[in-house]
């Protein structure tokens, strides 16, 4: 419905709210119809809701100097924008929503100008709220590589997740930072020192990707240094000299632990169950308590870099755990992030993945146990 002049804005809204309430708006989409031997014509509105692009992550995490004000400030941007594009279709419904309640009541909405309008679901604090179908994945900055997650968001928490891994071809060479590992249980000699220090090397990789995703860019990039000079050989005890400040740093950081405690909490018990058998299992805990075994590790592991002696055949616990199970280390991984999901505000769900880290290398090898593409 459309208004040729400003004295006939208010008579052509009043009219427009009374077709809506009377359902003939449903049946005028798509045509015009002149009234009164005026030029105002009764047509339709294009509408189109449409989620905003999956945020890096809602919270941010610096070094305790920096501002916590902007912290939080900066931290709870992309939960806000997210939120605050539901909260345009809550202000949109204001206008011309009521009436589509009043023609639908509790079932879901119809078409607005040929295009359908989001699913409505009971909200954990009972109000009813659009259903939201938002994927994260596959080529996100400091995301595993070839994972996709599918949420059902309702406002800015996770109703369901659904986990897929992009299909990608097989190789015959172990995957990389499983390789020392998979190499002793082969038969071959493996020094004890270079799997100390791959390591040592795979969990600062991953500690990077946290800190990154985490909004803490100087150690992030301190921690991927540490990683290139591990990866390059240096001593135990130059690398040691790198690896301890990094650590106290991190440990040291209370906003690190605010932004991160409570969030995405696994019970040893229920990881054991659903075949974890890394960092995350002897975790016991949040996505805090994940790092912390991290730095644990990373701390002892830089420490054995020279250690002399050769990785026996019983020596199977890579980086995300034991790989010489009947499931790759990082399946578990998968399993378990749709329960640690659901219920998780949306800023919070990339830390949670970032906290797990899982290895879709692990499925491109080729081997008699390797898993074939899952749709969970």
């Amino acid at each position: 419905m459309t208004a040729s002049a400003v004295d006939r804005a208010v008579e052509a809204l009043d009219r427009g709210v009374a077709d809506l309430f009377n359902g003939v708006h449903q049946h005028r989409l798509g045509h015009h119809e002149e009234t009164d031997g005026s030029d105002r014509h009764r047509g339709h509105h294009d509408h189109q809701e449409s989620p905003d692009p999956a945020p890096e992550s809602g919270r941010h995490a610096h070094d305790d100097h920096d501002s916590h004000g902007s912290e939080h400030a900066n931290g709870s941007s992309a939960g806000a924008h997210q939120h605050g594009g539901h909260d345009g279709h809550a202000s949109h419904e204001g206008h011309n929503g009521h009436a589509a309640h009043g023609m639908h009541g509790d079932h879901d909405m119809g078409a607005v100008a040929g295009l359908p309008m989001a699913a409505r679901a009971d909200d954990r604090d009972g109000l009813r709220l659009d259903r939201l179908h938002v994927p994260l994945g596959p080529v996100l900055a400091d995301w595993p590589a070839g994972l996709v997650l599918r949420l059902e968001l309702q406002g800015d928490v996770v109703q369901q997740a659904a986990v897929e891994r992009i299909a990608a071809p097989t190789t015959s060479r172990p995957p990389f930072w499983n390789e020392p590992w998979l190499r002793a249980s082969a038969g071959e000699r493996v020094a004890r020192g270079d799997a100390a220090r791959r390591l040592c090397a795979a969990h600062l990789d991953s500690l990077g990707r946290f800190l990154a995703v985490a909004g803490w860019d100087d150690a992030a990039a301190q921690a991927r240094h540490v990683r290139d000079r591990a990866l390059a050989g240096v001593a135990a005890t130059e690398l040691a000299s790198s690896v301890v400040p990094l650590i106290r740093r991190i440990r040291r950081s209370r906003t690190l632990r605010w932004l991160t405690s409570g969030l995405g909490v696994l019970p040893s018990e229920h990881a054991h169950h659903l075949g974890v058998t890394g960092p995350a299992l002897v975790a016991d805990g949040d996505v805090h308590c994940r790092m912390l075994v991290w730095l644990d590790e990373i701390e002892r592991s830089a420490g054995d870099c020279d250690a002399p002696g050769t990785l026996g055949a019983a020596d199977v616990t890579g980086p995300r755990g034991r790989t010489d199970g009947a499931n790759l280390p990082s399946q578990g991984l998968l399993d378990v992030l749709p329960g640690l999901l659901e219920g998780a505000e949306f800023a919070c769900a990339r830390l949670i993945v970032a906290s797990l880290d899982p290895d879709l290398d692990e499925f491109t090898w080729a081997t008699p146990h390797a898993q074939g593409p899952a749709d969970d």
